[in-house]
């Protein structure tokens, strides 16, 4: 069997990775809060876990490995968005989850197993939570319930600092129900105008750490084993979700192995909308680049590093899938290439696939690299469409009948604004004495070419 190793957030190091219960693999990833459109930074550890969801089930087999990915339905930023546009939430929520998982399928990820949604599992968080105040780790206080952070000893593992250190480098919510000002809110009133459920502690709604650990532990149970996320989470929600979850069930081990990947630039900047380069996975779908293209961007860099996002980036992306598509096209899957194998199990080094996926499209392995690349979400019919062949035969016979008009008129100019127009439409005009190839290249518009017809 394979051997994966993977870089542990816990113990910061690469370690082979051993499975709790190989016949059942489990794997929790934080998911989005739905109230607008996922952005690309959103996207990232979607395509990074399910490269590793993936590379698990050709190891374990696919019946062997559980992914849940949850979506927070129920957050003080939805409850804005309520406010502002006068919608239900409800709606809004049912609207963005459907978003969400649209923009992700067209980037070429698989569904996980299970896809929870905080409101579904309110009565387990309750339950939680009372366990936690009668053990003495949690305390209600003014309609609020409150962990005690001091009370988990091992309390900023995780991101490597003391409880001290936190309270004097980090923005702690002060209120005058907290014991210490670390202490962080399990569950919290609602007002009338605002969703609420039932509780010992009265009408309120869940915090946001409390959700990922009820419904991870409903859904792969007190111990499994890999926990994943934006390293952006890693303090303080994942160190939080570690504290509460190993407080509430102290036989289990919860998460075995944390795995973190980096933050996403644009164009060599943090993506910002006051810079005017943030980008919903949407704008890019909509503005011609299709979802195998962004996957390979992402693709390209190792999860641990920052991923920068850049125009020219994508155009390599897209001319390199084209030229891939077509020297696939026909011809079967084989076996999945060692190298590229080998560079997965390599803590997900994805990078490194992609280098061996260009190695063999020159060797011309196709059959090697229509498997090797299925293994990482490429290559697929359903990423395909945007790659279909396209007949340019009309316009290059207009190409050569302007030429020779050229050449006998000495009057180019027809001949340069059909050129235009074509490169314009992404297609790459090549003319020698032997004749006249059009060729589809980075950004090719099919729907550009009607205007020449």
């Amino acid at each position: 069997m394979t051997e994966i190793k993977l870089h542990n957030t816990l113990t910061r190091r690469k370690e082979v990775f051993t499975p709790l219960d190989p016949e059942n693999v489990r794997m929790y990833v934080c998911g989005p809060t739905v109230y607008d459109r996922a952005h690309l930074g959103n996207a990232r550890p979607v395509v990074v876990f399910d490269v590793l969801y993936r590379l698990l089930r050709h190891v374990y087999g696919p019946e062997h490995v559980t992914y849940a990915r949850n979506f927070t339905d129920v957050d003080d930023k939805i409850n804005a968005r309520a406010a502002e546009s006068g919608r239900p939430i409800g709606d809004i929520t049912a609207e963005t989850t459907q978003w969400f998982l649209d923009d992700m399928s067209e980037l070429g990820a698989l569904e996980p197993n299970h896809m929870p949604r905080a409101t579904q599992y309110i009565p387990q968080m309750v339950a939680m939570i009372e366990g936690l105040i009668a053990d003495g780790h949690a305390y209600a206080a003014e309609g609020h319930v409150l962990f005690r952070v001091r009370s988990y000893k091992e309390y900023g593992r995780l991101s490597g600092r003391s409880v001290d250190d936190m309270i004097a480098g980090a923005r702690v919510e002060v209120a005058p129900y907290k014991e210490d000002p670390m202490d962080f809110v399990l569950w919290k009133p609602s007002s009338d105008d605002l969703p609420g459920w039932p509780s010992p502690w009265g009408r309120g709604r869940p915090g946001w750490h409390i959700e990922c650990s009820a419904m991870s532990y409903e859904l792969l149970g007190e111990s499994f084993d890999i926990h994943g996320g934006g390293n952006d989470l890693m303090f303080p929600h994942h160190e939080n979700e570690i504290a509460q979850s190993c407080c509430a069930h102290p036989s289990g081990g919860f998460a075995q192995v944390w795995m973190h990947n980096e933050m996403l630039q644009v164009e060599g900047k943090k993506m910002s909308k006051s810079l005017g380069n943030f980008f919903t996975v949407r704008d890019l779908l909509d503005k011609g680049i299709p979802g195998e293209v962004i996957r390979f961007v992402f693709l390209s860099t190792h999860y641990r590093k920052p991923m920068d996002w850049t125009a020219e980036k994508a155009r390599e992306a897209e001319a390199t899938l084209r030229k891939w598509r077509a020297l696939t096209e026909g011809v079967s899957a084989t076996d999945v290439a060692d190298p590229v194998l080998e560079a997965l199990a390599d803590d997900v080094n994805t990078a490194g696939a992609v280098a061996e996926l260009h190695r063999l499209a020159a060797a011309g392995a196709a059959g090697e690299l229509k498997a090797s690349a299925a293994l990482m979400g490429l290559l697929g019919e359903e990423l395909g469409d945007w790659a279909k062949a396209v007949d340019l035969s009309e316009f290059a016979q207009r190409i050569r009948n302007l030429r020779t008009h050229a050449i006998e008129t000495k009057d180019f100019s027809e001949l340069d604004a059909a050129k235009a127009a074509l490169q314009t439409a992404g297609v790459e005009v090549r003319m020698s004495k032997d004749g006249v190839e059009l060729v589809p290249g980075a950004g090719f518009d099919v729907s550009k070419l009607e205007t020449l017809k």
